[in-house]
């Protein structure tokens, strides 16, 4: 056994060496699970032996307790601010100055991004870092020494034999654009704050009391210039010193380089300009350096800043303006987006009269106001954002926004569901905003199964008002096709030859209306299916074709009522409710049936509703606040119906033996209309439903009734499609994931990950043998030779 102290030591440099690889060199060397055994090692072996603790393990970069104020550093040289240029002509004034300082010609700069973040600097004494501090007012700055180890980009001991006693590194501590997006998804889904930008979010880790805070940010870091250096004779140049910090194991931009002249720093802008959106950072700018450091001390200083260097500064990114309304935005699958309509601004180079708000929660965590002075911020060719508003040039008569009741383009209900942040239309069928997207899914093989209507279609047919809506499909007619065929070709330019010679290509349009035409007889399922109801997949349809059988049952239900089926909760069934609820997806369901469209398979609901069918458990289902199942009984044994839960005074609830404040919350609930309305649609479905019900079940149970099966690989000798609907004739709910309540896992060839979930959870598994044996036992054998 290898002792303690030699284990530790051989740990940390592992992971330190994996730290390198990973965020200075971007070559990671070992993969993130072993990475986390080392370091859950490292961790364990520093607990049981207490006497190898050292402040620059990398286990320490998690951060310790919190501090109560940042002590000051007085920066032995001081960490001066750059001059700005802002046009080519304050560039080639820049070098033309040190040109006739320096009497040379072209003098060569090392050039390198301006990173949009937090300036710092570090102290290494013997190649040990031991304090870091913040830029400040450039002589004075704050130790975030804690903060800063928690960086792992951030070497804690510099690489190599020839150190420096003393050495000073300058940098910039920034966020990755990447994370800081990954981490305010994070924050929205966990209700947490998200930040503001980038810089704001690197300046704000660092300024952070509690290290643990800083660790727990995406921080990133580059290095690009030294402060004071001891024991060690710099390179000549600025370029040759990257290097050298290179090798000491800093990460130092990749986009640093070293050009000549005016056109040489001129060229280099233009490029970093080209490449600003596709850089994982944000930058600002760029910064210019002369390379050689006997130039830069001959040119010396003016005021505050170097005469031997400068920053070249893009267009802003962000600007303030004034908000002057908010509208409603609907998206091809129904989302409702804010956007602010803006009086118009230059921000990066263009007008912006627009800007994205994502979404009514963001409107609340800005508390953005109609009237408000806000920052709009533009990146490229992402859409502008409003990042804040600037509270302080609010207007009294400044108006909150809410989310209207009614989608703007065809005035269904906008909704959303608990614990999501997106608002969405639920005129799935009738929105126009929505038509593209709806025939799309409509037609698809798993839904309607409209051989041949591909995207190009049905964006023509929509685009030229053939077809406003999916119902329009059953009525279009061969010289409709080949008419609004030829309006696109001539409104693209790519009519072709043969059609302009007279000779006109019919084949696919007839084609077209004969896959039209079969599809008018489907089955309940791949109906409900193609509707495009919000989180109505084939499982959930064909659910609901089994329980309730009949569509014209199901488009009328309340809500509560579709929860009687097994696997659906309340965020399905609201959906389905809302769905049904819209005049104009009725009126397109009508129009599909008056056009041919019919259902085949219709058939009575399903006796297994039956047993749980009851007025205790609507009640339950409707989710009446404080309304138990165990007060639902109670109602349900007082009260005959729901028109007389309904009509009963609230003490005749406290009589059915309801606590008074359930009473009261049942009273306060049903005095709203709506919900009294719905009351009274679950009574009338509950009498409909066990009018409709057969009093007995003559269906067999199939061998696999109540199992539920997961197929995965390949099998020889039927598709897994084929497969699943022999399973579910004998029984099975096929599923597309395992899970602790999956009975059976098929698997075929090259079976993945579900395997090996199912044999670590010790499911039942089957190979296609197996399978096959089965099926022919029961009668459902593949017919393949």
């Amino acid at each position: 056994m290898t002792d303690p102290a030699t284990r530790i030591a051989d740990l940390r440099r592992l992971i330190e060496d994996a730290n390198h690889r990973y965020h200075v060199l971007d070559d990671p060397s070992i993969p993130d699970a072993e990475y986390d055994r080392l370091m859950r090692e490292l961790e364990a072996l520093e607990a049981a032996h207490p006497q190898f603790a050292d402040p620059t393990s990398p286990t320490q970069r998690v951060g310790n307790a919190p501090s109560s104020a940042f002590a000051e550093v007085r920066h032995a040289i001081p960490m001066l601010s750059l001059g700005n240029a802002f046009t080519d002509e304050e560039v080639a004034d820049f070098v033309r100055r040190i040109e006739e300082r320096l009497e040379r010609s072209a003098p060569v700069f090392s050039v390198e991004p301006k990173l949009d973040g937090l300036a710092i600097s570090l102290r290494y004494e013997r190649g040990v870092f031991v304090r870091g501090a913040t830029r400040g007012d450039g002589s004075t700055g704050e130790d975030v020494t804690a903060n800063l180890r928690t960086i792992k980009a951030i070497p804690l001991h510099l690489r190599g034999m020839n150190l420096p006693d003393v050495l000073e590194v300058r940098g910039e501590v920034y966020m990755p654009l990447a994370a800081f997006k990954a981490y305010n998804e994070r924050a929205l889904k966990d209700g947490g704050k998200v930040l503001a930008n980038p810089r704001n979010g690197a300046a704000g880790s660092l300024r952070q009391l509690d290290p643990r805070i800083t660790a727990q940010r995406p921080l990133a870091f580059y290095a690009y210039a030294v402060g004071v250096v001891e024991g060690f004779d710099l390179p000549a140049t600025h370029s040759a010193t990257l290097q050298r910090l290179r090798e000491w194991g800093f990460p130092v931009s990749a986009e640093s380089e070293v050009v000549a002249g005016t056109d040489g720093l001129l060229d280099y802008y233009r490029r970093m300009g080209e490449k600003r959106d596709a850089l994982p950072f944000d930058i600002d700018g760029v910064v210019y350096k002369l390379d050689d450091y006997a130039g830069q001390r001959e040119m010396g200083f003016v005021s505050r800043a170097p005469r031997w260097a400068i920053a070249h500064k893009f267009p802003a990114q962000e600007q303030s303006t004034e908000l002057e309304a908010i509208e409603i935005q609907i998206g091809r699958t129904g989302a409702a987006t804010p956007v602010a309509r803006l009086k118009p601004v230059q921000v990066a180079g263009v007008v912006v009269t627009n800007a994205t708000l994502h979404n009514a929660d963001q409107i609340a965590r800005l508390d953005v106001r109609v009237g408000d002075t806000v920052i709009v911020r533009r990146a490229g060719d992402v859409i502008p954002e409003i990042v804040r508003v600037v509270p302080e040039h609010r207007k009294p008569d400044a108006t909150e926004w809410r989310m209207p009741d009614a989608c703007p383009v065809c005035g269904s209900e906008i909704v959303r569901e608990e614990g999501e942040a997106v608002w969405r239309c639920s005129g799935e069928l009738t929105c126009a905003a929505q038509r593209k997207e709806a025939i799309r899914h409509f037609a698809s093989r798993r839904a309607m199964d409209i051989e041949g209507l591909g995207d190009r279609y049905i964006e023509d047919l929509s685009d030229l008002g053939y077809v406003q809506s999916v119902a329009d499909l059953y009525r279009l007619s061969l010289d409709d096709l080949l008419t609004m065929k030829r309006a696109a070709d001539e409104r693209d330019g790519t009519t072709p030859e043969t059609v302009k010679a007279g000779k006109v290509a019919t084949k696919w349009a007839e084609n077209l209306i004969e896959a039209i035409d079969r599809s008018r007889a489907t089955t309940l399922e791949r109906f409900l299916f193609a509707l495009g109801i919000e989180h109505v997949g084939e499982s959930t349809a064909k659910a609901l074709a089994a329980w309730f059988g009949d569509l014209a049952l199901i488009r009328r239900l309340p809500w509560p009522v579709f929860k009687r089926v097994p696997d659906i909760g309340g965020e399905v069934a609201r959906a389905l409710g809302h769905f049904f609820d819209q005049a104009g997806n009725q009126q397109v369901i009508d129009a599909l049936l008056e056009r041919g469209v019919h259902v085949v398979d219709a058939h009575p609901p399903s006796p297994k509703l039956r047993p749980d069918l009851n007025l205790a458990t609507l009640l339950v289902d409707m989710e009446i606040p404080k309304v138990t199942l165990i007060r639902a009984d109670q109602l349900a044994a007082a009260f005959a119906d729901a028109g007389a839960v309904r009509a009963a005074p609230e003490h005749a609830f406290i009589t059915a033996g309801l606590p008074p404040d359930t009473a009261q919350s049942l009273s306060a609930w049903r005095a709203d209309e709506a919900h009294a309305r719905l009351l009274m649609r679950v009574g009338e479905a509950l009498t409909t439903l066990l009018a409709r019900i057969p009093d007995t079940d003559d269906s067999v149970a199939g061998p696999l009734e109540g199992k539920t099966v997961v197929l995965t690989g390949g099998l020889a000798s039927m598709s897994r499609d084929e497969a699943g609907a022999k399973l579910e004739a004998l029984g099975a709910k096929v599923s597309g994931s395992v899970s602790k309540k999956t009975g059976i896992v098929i698997a075929g060839e090259a079976a993945g990950s579900k395997l090996a979930k199912a044999q670590e959870l010790g499911i039942e598994i089957w190979d296609e043998a197996t399978l096959l044996a089965f099926l022919a036992e029961h009668g459902a054998a593949t017919d393949a030779g």
